[in-house]
């Protein structure tokens, strides 16, 4: 499993609530931030960005993600996401798909409530446990 101290986690923390400072969610007033991190040690910020249309809405880890994948990167390691709310917000579906494109089974995914009094943090398998990937696409 990708071990990570609990510095690690602390400072992944941190960057996903300066993330969450980004956040653009007029319509839900839900702002989520997030960090990714990559396999050699780069971390990736990213913000939710709502849409009136609601469709076009996209999630902090999404824009994380998208950003580093635009920089070269396919191994990561964690991803901390922390949001306004009194209850931890784990990544929707549609973001759980997208790990699944690029992560590990021991992918660690960090979640935390608005003030930190509320963290966990599990692998992936546990959100997904059978996940749709590219492994399924192998002929």
């Amino acid at each position: 499993m990708n071990a990570l101290t609990q510095q690690e986690i602390d400072r992944l923390l941190d960057l996903a609530e300066e993330a969450r400072d980004h956040s653009y969610a007029p319509y839900s007033k839900y702002h989520v931030g997030a960090a990714l991190l990559t396999a050699d040690g780069q971390v990736y910020q990213g913000c939710n960005i709502e849409n009136a249309a609601f469709t076009p809405t996209n999630c902090a880890e999404r824009t994380a993600f998208f950003k580093a994948v635009y920089d070269g990167h396919r191994a990561f390691k964690a991803i901390a996401i922390i949001a306004t709310g009194e209850e931890m917000g784990f990544p929707c579906g549609v973001c759980r798909q997208v790990m699944a494109e690029f992560c590990d089974r021991d992918f660690i995914i960090i979640t935390a409530n608005k003030d930190r009094s509320k963290v966990d943090v599990s692998p992936f398998e546990t959100l997904l446990p059978h996940s749709f990937g590219p492994k399924d696409l192998d002929v």
